[in-house]
């Protein structure tokens, strides 16, 4: 249940060919490649395959047939329903392997680019509305301090780029990871776009996860699949995180010149939804390279993405973009990309008091017995030796290591100062010189 923005409206299933807003050439080809590479017979098949209403399919094959594409086999099937079946003529397996030729890309209906655009527009991320108690919540199992909330809760409801630094350790990435959970409702995703006849690939099953709905359920108020438009995907809404890995060029679309297929970029792919970029400063191409990629996206909110052929088309970039990074933002950015960045939030390590609290919470969540002699010992003996420096990553790192070496020992778990000096050995590496 969307408990923080109104119910996304569905795209509306089309019910003729005209509705699906493509070229008859388009969705013809796509019919005819699709039998050939499936061996489809059933309309009701196709209209799943194409993921079309079984009216509109069969349009397609009615007007294939008149085009001696199709013909009917005479046989009608049994178990299922007594459909008649089909099969493509010979001219049908010559066209369909000339569009194979064009491109390999078979399977669901695309939908248009402008149809695309109306949809993403009613499901912005933008229209999100986070209360404190619902953003509190997400974030239930960090302790962070009530002044952090106070810079996070607007910059997630404005729905625009958020950039948090600070030294590692701390909590930004879990922070991130608790901006995404907190938006917590559903949108539709496309399973592709045409734009010009090219078909690009959207719905990607490693980034969208799908919504578990009772679809046939008569008396739920959301859409059923036979209502709204199947060529999209009820989606949770989408997460891309990337780190050290990212390249400038998965922010284009990925052209497969075998196949002659597209795939959506990753911030397309991200759309209505949060892109994450961690740890940045460890990618291949300077951080500045990134944000002057997105300069316009970030201020225009649309993107421009480019086909082989040069031809640029814009697409709408509606995506809460969270940069995370260990550098100070001074040494990463110049003046005019910081501005571009609308909220710029520091994660600071936690004090000793703080510190003593994500120590007692974890202990108890791994079942740890506190022991104040530990405590001490930690606070007295080794901290001051890092000059006080406390992250919130070491209660998790201690405590874990403990648990292990307890468990090695075949000893009940337990705290000691002579553990947790075990423990703290293997936090930091000494500094040496290693001969080789």
């Amino acid at each position: 249940m969307n408990m923080h923005a109104p119910d996304v409206a569905a795209p509306p299933a089309p019910r003729s060919l005209e509705d699906c807003g493509l070229s008859i050439v388009l969705l013809r080809d796509l019919l005819l490649k699709t039998m050939f590479k499936m061996n489809l017979q059933l309309v009701s098949d196709i209209g799943r395959v194409l993921c079309l209403p079984v009216p509109v399919a069969q349009e397609l094959v009615d007007l294939a047939r008149s085009q001696r594409l199709i013909e009917a086999t005479g046989t009608l099937h049994a178990n299922s329903g007594n459909e008649m079946g089909y099969r493509l003529a010979e001219a049908g397996k010559a066209r369909a392997l000339d569009a194979l030729a064009q491109s390999e890309y078979c399977g669901a209906a695309p939908v248009p680019l402008d149809l695309y655009r109306a949809q993403v527009e009613r499901q912005s991320i933008r229209n999100i509305r986070l209360t404190r108690d619902q953003l509190t919540a997400a974030m239930g199992h960090l302790i962070l301090p009530p002044a952090l909330l106070d810079h996070l809760g607007p910059a997630v409801t404005s729905g625009r780029s958020i950039l948090m630094y600070g030294p590692p350790g701390n909590g930004k990435s879990s922070i991130s990871n608790g901006i995404r959970d907190a938006l917590g409702d559903r949108i539709y995703i496309p399973r592709a776009v045409e734009y010009a006849g090219q078909v690009i690939t959207v719905f990607d099953p490693i980034v969208h996860r799908k919504a578990v709905a009772a679809a046939d359920d008569p008396t739920s108020l959301r859409r059923s699949s036979n209502r709204f438009d199947n060529r999209y995907v009820w989606c949770e809404r989408p997460t891309v995180v990337t780190g050290g890995e990212l390249r400038l060029d998965m922010l284009d679309l990925a052209y497969n010149p075998a196949a002659r297929t597209y795939q959506a970029s990753l911030q397309m792919k991200a759309t209505g939804g949060v892109f994450i970029i961690d740890d940045l400063g460890r990618q291949e191409g300077p951080p500045q390279a990134i944000v002057n990629r997105w300069i316009v996206p970030l201020e225009m909110n649309y993107d421009i993405l480019a086909l082989q052929s040069g031809e640029k088309f814009v697409v709408p970039f509606d995506t809460l973009v969270i940069f995370s990074t260990n550098f100070h933002p001074n040494a990463i950015f110049d003046g005019a990309a910081l501005r571009r960045i609308f909220f710029k939030i520091k994660i600071d390590g936690p004090d000793q008091e703080m510190f003593l609290k994500i120590f007692a919470m974890v202990a108890r969540k791994r079942q740890m017995p506190l022991d104040q002699d530990t405590l001490v010992h930690l606070l007295r003996e080794k901290y001051p030796a890092i000059g006080n420096v406390f992250a919130n990553y070491q209660p998790v790192f201690l405590i874990d290591q403990m648990i292990a070496i307890c468990d090695f020992e075949g000893i009940p778990r337990q705290m000691s100062p002579a553990l947790v000096d075990r423990a703290w050995a293997n936090m930091f590496v000494r500094d040496e010189e290693i001969a080789r």
